[in-house]
């Protein structure tokens, strides 16, 4: 099965992408680690988006869809795959869905994991980082066992600057304005698969599993 994940900071989609993959044997193909592996392979295409990368530039488009390109072929990932973090643009949905025609592999679902602002604030606010050994925790779902004590490394707990309520706020809003013309095409051409976000990360899993039951191809 081949499934794009979508959704707003907080909404949890790494965490469903980590859970698909170890409950159906999905690959997880997040475009940072892409980028990573190709340049630490040392092939062409990886040393082409190194020196890109190394010169400050963003990787373009092309180079991120021959990297996908590349590893859909891959063993590990026979079962399927998670596109998490691209596409971002409707240019790029457009430029995955002509790669996907040509080598015959056809889009499952995207998926869009959507949460109301006020339960975004609440998960990203609570949300504390050691800054030592950046281990993550929460306030309210995930204390460590001394307060604001990293329980790995004794470090200081910190609230990062993009974790504020008024940063998340504004984080939401660009997110808004990017990503809604993504999810209007999606759902223009059938794809898109609403899936609400609140609740355990097995109770968003379950509704995740539910919602693909009318998908052909189904995991």
């Amino acid at each position: 099965m081949k499934l794009i994940l979508l959704g707003p900071p907080g909404a949890g989609k790494g965490t469903q992408a980590k859970r698909l993959e170890d409950r159906r044997g999905l690959r997880q193909l997040a475009t940072g680690d892409m980028l990573r592996e190709a340049v630490k392979s040392g092939s062409e295409l990886g040393q082409k988006a190194d020196r890109i990368m190394k010169a400050g530039q963003l990787v373009p488009d092309g180079i991120v869809i021959q990297m996908i390109a590349e590893r859909i072929d891959g063993k590990d990932c026979a079962k399927g795959i998670i596109l998490d973090g691209f596409p971002r643009t409707v240019a790029q949905a457009e430029a995955l869905d002509a790669m996907l025609t040509e080598q015959g592999v056809t889009l499952d679902a995207v998926l869009s994991y959507e949460l109301p602002l006020e339960e975004i604030i609440a998960r990203l606010s609570g949300r504390r980082t050691c800054p030592v050994c950046k281990s993550v925790y929460h306030t309210v779902t995930r204390s460590p066992r001394v307060k604001g004590v990293c329980d790995h490394c004794g470090g200081k707990l910190i609230q990062r600057e993009d974790d504020r309520p008024e940063s998340i706020r504004t984080r939401m809003l660009a997110y808004e304005k990017s990503t809604r013309p993504l999810l209007d095409y999606y759902r223009h051409i059938g794809s898109l698969v609403p899936v609400l976000a609140s609740g355990t990360p097995e109770e968003i899993l379950k509704r995740t599993l539910y919602s693909l039951n009318g998908v052909p191809g189904r995991v």
